[in-house]
Order: C-alpha cells, then sequence, then structure tokens
C-alpha cells in the first residue's frame, strides 16, 4: 500500500519519493479496475456516506481550516486568495450536498450514446466507460477534494489530489471523510487518494504520469501552476490557463438589468474564475448606460481601468494599459470600454478574451444570436451573469474545472466529461471480404 497520510512536510530523499509516487499510481490504477466495474449502488453508497462523514466531521473539518487560515493570513495572503480558502458551516453543507447531488445524477458508465446496426448484420454500439486514472493538481481551495472525489468515483474513475501547500490541513480532513465513505462501501481506498507530501517533486512525478498509471491530468489554479502543467505534462490535460472574461452591454440593454447582471458578474466573488474581468459597452448606449455602471462598480469598491471615454466620466477611473485588457485580476478591479457595437465586441474578446466565460446583456434577439454564435469561448451567456460559470449550476452537481481547449472535454467538466467510449459489435458470424 502506499505511504500514510501522516508525511506532510517531507518524504526524505528523492528515492524514496519517487518509490512512494510509484506506489500511489499503482495503487490508483487497480482501484480503477474495481471502479470500473462497481455498480452503481455501490457507487452512490459511498457517496452518501461521504457526505454523511463530511457533515459529522464538521468540527474537525473547521479546525483544519483554521490552521490553514492562520498559516495564510501569516504570509500576507490576500482577501481573494483567504475567500477561496475559508471554510464555514454553510460551505461545509454546501460540500455534502454537493456530493449528495452527484450521487443522484444518472451514472454514466456503461450508457449507450448511440446504436446502429450495419448492412451486414453486425450491430454496433458507442459506450461511455471511465478515463481511469486522473490527476487532480488544485490550489487553495479544499472544497476541489470533495468535488474531485466524487466526480471521479461516480464516473468510475480512480483520483490521485495533489492540494495546495496552503489548504493542506483543509484537505486531508475532507479526504479522511472521502476514505470513510469508500470503506464504509466495500470499495478500495485507494480510489481517491491525496498525496502526503508537500514537495514540490510530487507534482514533477505526476506530470510524467506515475509509469504509465494516470491517464489524464486536470490542473487547477493560478496561471503559473497551470502553465507548468501543460508545459512539462507527458499525459493529457483538461485546463484553462486563466479566465479573462468579459460581459458586453449592448444598445438594446435594459439598465436595469445591465446593473443587476455586472454588480453580479464583478462584486458576487471575486475570486472565481467566472468573475467578469472586462466591461464592454456599446458606444451607442454609452450616453445612458456607462455612467451608472461606472458608478454602481465603484460604489461597491470596485476599482475600475478604463479607456479614454471611462475616464472621462469620473476621476476616480484609472488608465487602462494594454496588459490590464488581457488580465485576470481576481480581486475587486474590472477594466472598462466603450466599443463600437456587437462586432467591435466581439473582435475584442477574440483579441483579449480567453474563451473561457462572455456574456452579451441585449433585448435584441438577433445581436443576442449572433454573440452566441461568434464569441468561441467554452461558455456563453445571454442576459445572464458569467458567475454561473460553474458545474452545480449546469446541474452536474460539481467540477473538476472549466476546460477551455477543444478536444473531448470543453466548459465544466463533470461525470460525462470524465468517461471516454468503446465501441461494442455484436454480429452472428459475419466476416469481411
Amino acid at each position: 500500500m502506499t505511504a500514510p497520510l501522516k508525511s506532510i512536510d517531507g518524504t526524505g530523499d528523492s528515492a524514496s519519493l519517487g518509490k512512494m509516487m510509484a506506489g500511489i499510481g499503482r495503487d490508483a490504477r487497480a482501484a480503477a479496475r474495481a471502479l470500473a466495474l462497481a455498480p452503481a449502488g455501490q457507487k452512490n453508497r459511498a457517496l452518501s456516506a461521504m457526505a454523511s462523514a463530511i457533515r459529522a466531521g464538521k468540527a474537525a473539518i473547521l479546525s483544519a481550516n483554521a490552521e490553514d487560515i492562520a498559516a495564510a493570513q501569516a504570509s500576507g495572503m490576500t482577501g481573494a486568495f483567504l475567500d477561496r480558502l475559508k471554510l464555514d458551516d454553510t460551505k461545509i453543507e454546501g460540500i455534502a450536498a454537493g456530493i449528495e447531488t452527484v450521487a443522484a445524477l444518472k451514472d454514466p458508465v456503461g450508457a449507450v450514446t448511440e446504436s446502429w446496426t450495419r448492412p451486414n448484420g453486425m450491430t454496433i454500439e458507442r459506450v461511455r466507460v471511465p478515463l481511469g486514472v486522473i490527476g487532480i493538481i488544485y490550489e487553495s481551495r479544499p472544497n476541489v477534494t470533495a468535488d474531485a472525489g466524487a466526480l471521479c468515483l461516480k464516473s468510475g474513475n480512480a483520483a490521485i489530489l495533489r492540494g495546495g501547500s496552503d489548504s493542506t490541513y483543509s484537505s486531508r480532513a475532507i479526504h479522511a471523510a472521502l476514505t470513510q465513505g469508500l470503506r464504509e462501501a466495500g470499495l478500495p481506498e485507494a480510489a481517491i487518494q491525496m498525496i502526503p507530501t508537500r514537495d514540490r517533486a510530487a507534482v514533477g512525478a505526476m506530470l510524467t504520469g506515475l509509469d504509465g498509471n494516470i491517464d489524464v491530468i486536470v490542473p487547477r489554479g493560478g496561471k503559473s501552476l497551470v502553465a507548468r502543467v501543460q508545459d512539462e505534462a507527458r499525459v493529457p490535460v483538461f485546463a484553462h490557463l486563466e479566465g479573462v472574461v468579459h460581459v458586453y452591454v449592448d444598445r438594446a440593454a435594459d439598465l436595469a438589468m445591465a446593473k443587476t447582471i455586472v454588480l453580479n458578474a464583478k462584486m458576487r466573488r471575486t475570486g472565481v474564475c467566472g468573475a467578469a474581468e472586462t466591461l464592454l459597452v456599446d458606444r451607442a448606449a454609452a450616453s445612458t448606460h456607462l455612467k451608472p455602471l461606472i458608478e454602481m462598480l465603484i460604489d461597491a469598491g470596485c476599482e475600475i481601468r478604463g479607456d479614454k471615454d471611462v475616464q472621462a466620466l469620473d476621476a476616480r477611473v484609472k488608465a487602462a494599459t494594454e496588459e490590464d485588457w488581457r488580465t485576470e485580476y481576481l480581486d475587486a478591479i474590472i477594466t472598462a470600454g466603450v466599443v463600437d457595437g456587437v462586432d467591435a465586441a466581439i473582435a475584442h474578446i477574440e483579441k483579449y478574451g480567453s474563451h473561457h466565460t462572455d456574456a452579451i446583456v441585449t433585448a435584441d434577439a438577433a445581436t443576442a444570436k449572433k454573440f452566441l454564435r461568434q464569441v468561441d469561448s467554452a461558455i456563453v451567456l445571454h442576459n445572464a451573469s458569467t458567475q454561473f460559470a460553474d458545474g452545480g449550476e449546469f446541474g452536474f452537481g460539481a467540477e473538476i474545472g472549466i476546460a477551455t481547449g477543444r478536444l473531448h472535454a470543453r466548459g465544466p467538466v463533470g461525470v460525462d466529461q470524465l468517461t471516454t467510449f468503446k465501441y461494442r459489435i455484436r454480429g452472428n458470424g459475419q466476416t469481411r471480404p
């Protein structure tokens, strides 16, 4: 079996680390084989037991989280970072409820997505199967421990979790509840493993694939983490580099609706990847819409970095640099500018965006249709906040991340996206001439 979780701060020399990581990979592969054949009921029993263990262990989880928060504050971490890290009663209940929502989802494993019969009488089915072993590398968000573990289990995949050093104690406390759920349902505890060291070399080992035992890597964190994973990984990666998210307020936008959406998109939670980072306003609506939107954001405590049109409205607006238009702030800062209609907005998003999430506010159906069709992002919204860029809000229960690539998975990665497929062919003696 793999090394016990008591080893947090180091594993000794590189040979010891390599041996430990190789063992984790082998155990995960064996667990993945068992999970791929596990009936839906058994997986759901494990998930239900996990949710119960999360609730029962609330005091221990909050105590562990307090250690992480104290360490983060001592190191000078920002408010947005602390928001992502901090747990409370409501968030813990949300974690447990999210696991139960995943349990209630239809099991994707074994689902036939398409079938047909060939002229020679053979029948062909395309059926969903698990990906295998999924490595998840994440920072600061302890809830990812539960989200990733639950989604991987439901989709029949083994998970190897490597949380950030800043959320070590919180993630370990949550992981203990997941392990208890696996144990109660009679599933292998190696189905959801947590790397028991803060040694950054463990990340490098995961990126090599652990001797072929990791099938997919999912990074969830800052730009530097995701860039490293994409540069060094020797296995496929589901990732987004950053969320440069736009809200475009069209000339046909209702001002009250625009104000509500923009405020929520930017300020509901500034540290999430679906938070708006750029506000674009149609020049034809600038005289009526721009000033109220800017004043609303400033009054809410948001710093504005704007183009000349925006700066002219309020002395509190700072000048936007070229880099600002490409920046994911993850803070109470937004870049704002005026564009000449929907075509200019689409061009701006194509130039500066990150293909994550973008929204239009308009009452014009034709303009909305153009925006939804032409903006090449994983998630495109009409008259709704960009903060809906979340697997739970899509009905997925949770998400393992949001993928902005174009292969296999795009947008929130839920249970269906954590499967691949195989073909089952049934014949009655056919041979190929």
